[in-house]
């Protein structure tokens, strides 16, 4: 008899603390002494991006349901306040790990490998001397102090920019003042590198050391860095938009004068910096966070670009793909490859550059392909896929792409592509009303021996060549006849008035995935203990798909999840979840493809586009690609096996919602095993080649 049990609010982990306690495994590899040190300090760096992220939407989200008087709960059943106040709780703790893991650990470990990045009270005469000359010539001329008084309003402060809050007292009256300068990082390094080319010193104390040169005759009191965060989520009406591009642009302005969500501030401020700055940016002492360690540590990406091999981890460099070994110099051999047999690559292991950029330079070039069709969602500031696309329309060929103006954070470099390609002759669209499109294909449509056939590339990553090389994904390469009929018809539902919603192979979001990816997991539910899922995806948010997992689980479905990030599912639920283990990979590479496996026994795989997130499944265009082939279906099951055994990079989610990471005896990473595996299959094919030319 089927078990019967009710999900309730206790099942499920909140959305916004599960990213937190992703952000918490980032500060564990900082913390990692293990670790090559600038790969400690690369992890810091991107703790600081990804928190810098999560305030300026997901917090500012929360403010925006509060202001509204949202009272909906989230599916864990907290409020946005509540949600506020625990996320603070949250925060605070982790900054209390950074400072010390910085300042104790980092700071130190970097002056013992002879970096120094020293307080300006420690420089000795030539240091001052030399940055007296540097301030005068390169800092002083880009500065604009700002005086704050009934003549001097207070001053816009643009989101997380860096800031000098100043107090100074009035010559006449002796009235303290208050005063800011920004610092230009738009112009100005961060980190000013000393003489002895070892050592470094922060802008701001370059800058806060020159204050009496900036504030002449006045007595400079006290001075503190700061920085601002505000809501900088894109909010667009879109069925009121007539030019979707222009209706994008307007919203990146506005973004600048988004509300204020958080403010940090240096260590030691007074309560009077504290009070007058939450005061004009309408906020309160709940959203001020103090830092003993520099503010934006994103900046210590410049510290990580320091040449130093011995404090980095060894150089790593993507191989040509083995089926296409030796096959991309030449239009003709490329596409001879992909049409003898569909061709899975994997990045960074195997090389973006040999593959899908050539796959799309050489179509650019080759008389005989008459069209190509592309979605992009993520651009690359200097994309060679972008210019072959130019150069394709220029050659008299059909090229369409769906480029998506609304990709968060990529918008402005999205609208300079867009427009470039536009005035070269390209057919851009600019996705649909309501949704985002976050489907990575290509269509090429090529004239071979009086008839046309269609080469796809279907993938689980951006078209985006710097990625690429530090992100995780999958792509297949096919020209598979149904698969390029589903293209042509999805690209029509894209590009015009197509009602598509069924396909021949592809499943395609928002019509029918969701209910795909259930029904699957149902039929796994009907076999019990004979069942079996393996999920590998970025996020797992969406309630019907985790009841979904709970039920089977709780019929005796063994289930393999592999969550990088949010996930609001809890393992080991007694009668939920028993049957279900979630891990997360955190490692040199950014764990990023998708990846579905259902059945024990001849089981079926999938590759796509999307997370099994609420966004992915209801508000974008997404694609998942079933997968035939023996030889791809081997290789995915060869990804899932090493990473549901690493024991170097991977966390387990535990039923009370926090991490534990998995240390074990056998050391296998399962990133440096793909690294070997790569370079294997790529000197077995280059040996065969070599062979076959005796």
């Amino acid at each position: 008899m089927e078990t019967i049990y009710k999900i309730d609010q206790s099942h499920f982990l909140n959305r916004e603390v599960s990213w937190l306690r992703f952000a918490e495994r980032l500060i564990d590899l900082a913390e990692d002494t293990a670790m090559p040190l600038m790969e400690r300090v690369k992890f810091l760096a991107i703790y600081g991006s990804g928190m810098d992220e999560f305030f300026q939407v997901r917090v500012a989200g929360l403010y925006d349901q509060l202001e509204a008087d949202i009272r909906a709960r989230s599916t864990d059943g907290m409020t946005p306040l509540e949600q506020i106040k625990l996320i603070r709780e949250i925060t605070l703790d982790q900054q209390e790990r950074i400072d010390a893991v910085y300042l104790n650990s980092i700071v130190p470990s970097l002056r013992d490998a002879g970096i120094q990045i020293a307080d300006y009270c420690d420089l000795d005469s030539n240091d001052s001397e030399y940055l007296d000359g540097l301030f005068n010539a390169k800092i002083a001329p880009v500065l604009t102090p700002l005086a704050v008084d009934p003549s001097h309003p207070f001053p816009y402060l643009s989101n997380l920019s860096l800031n000098l809050a100043i107090i100074v007292a009035d010559p006449v009256t002796g009235s303290q003042r208050f005063a800011r300068v920004k610092v230009p990082q738009e112009v100005l390094e961060r980190f000013v590198l000393l003489p002895d080319k070892n050592r470094f010193v922060t802008v701001e104390q370059v800058i806060a050391a020159h204050l009496p040169e900036l504030f002449s005759d006045i007595a400079v009191l006290s001075h503190f860095t700061f920085r601002v965060t505000r809501n900088a989520d894109l909010t667009l009406v879109e069925e009121e938009a007539d030019d979707l591009l222009e209706a994008v642009e307007m919203e990146l302005r506005r973004r600048r004068f988004g509300r204020a969500v958080k403010l940090d501030l240096q260590w030691g401020a007074t309560d009077y910096i504290k009070d007058f700055l939450t005061k004009e940016l309408e906020l309160t002492e709940e959203d001020v966070y103090f830092s003993k360690s520099p503010l934006d540590l994103n900046s210590l990406m410049a510290v990580y670009a320091i040449d130093r091999p011995d404090l980095h981890q060894k150089p790593f460099k993507s191989v040509p793909s083995a089926d296409l070994m030796g096959k991309h110099a030449s239009a003709n051999e490329l596409f001879k490859a992909i049409k003898s047999k569909n061709i899975m690559v994997q990045h960074p292991y195997e090389s973006f550059t040999t593959s899908v950029t050539a796959l799309i330079e050489r179509a650019a070039s080759d008389p005989k392909v008459l069209a190509i069709k592309q979605t992009l969602y993520r651009t690359s500031g200097d994309s060679l896929i972008v210019k072959s696309l130019i150069k394709a329309a220029e050659n008299g060929k059909q090229v369409a792409v769906l480029i998506e103006l609304k990709a968060r954070f990529d918008e402005q470099a999205n609208i300079e592509w867009a427009k470039v390609m536009e005035r070269a002759g390209v057919h851009v669209v600019y996705g649909l009303v309501g949704l985002k499109t976050h489907a990575k294909c290509v269509l090429i449509v090529r004239h071979e021996q009086d008839s046309l056939v269609r080469y796809c590339h279907i993938g689980t990553g951006n078209y985006n060549s710097k990625t690429a090389r530090m992100y995780e994904d999958l792509g297949i390469l096919t020209a598979d006849e149904e698969i390029g009929a589903d293209l042509s018809e999805l690209f029509n539902y894209l590009t015009g008035y197509s009602k598509q919603s069924k396909y021949r192979k592809l499943v395609v979001a928002p019509s029918n995935l969701r209910r795909f990816i259930i029904n699957k997991i149902q039929e796994q539910a009907q076999l019990k203990d004979q069942g079996y899922i393996a999920i590998k995806v970025n996020g797992l948010t969406d309630r019907d798909i985790i009841e979904a997992l709970y039920r089977a689980s709780s019929s005796g479905v063994k289930i393999d999840l592999l969550i990088r990030g949010v996930c609001s599912l809890l393992p080991g639920l007694k009668d939920v979840s028993d049957n279900i283990t979630v891990r997360s990979i955190v490692g040199r590479f950014l764990e990023h493809s998708r990846i579905l496996r259902f059945g024990k026994e001849d089981p079926e795989y999938f590759i796509g586009s999307a997370d099994l997130m609420e966004r992915n499944l209801d508000r974008r265009v997404e694609v998942l690609l079933p997968v035939k082939d023996e030889e791809i279906k081997s290789r995915l099951e060869g990804i899932l096996e090493i990473e549901l055994v690493d024991d170097v990079n991977s966390w387990e989610l535990q039923p009370d919602g926090t991490y534990k990471r998995i240390s074990g005896l056998k050391r296998v990473n399962c990133q440096e095993i793909s690294i070997d595996m790569a370079n294997d299959r790529a000197f077995l094919e280059n040996h065969m080649a070599k062979s076959d030319n005796f």
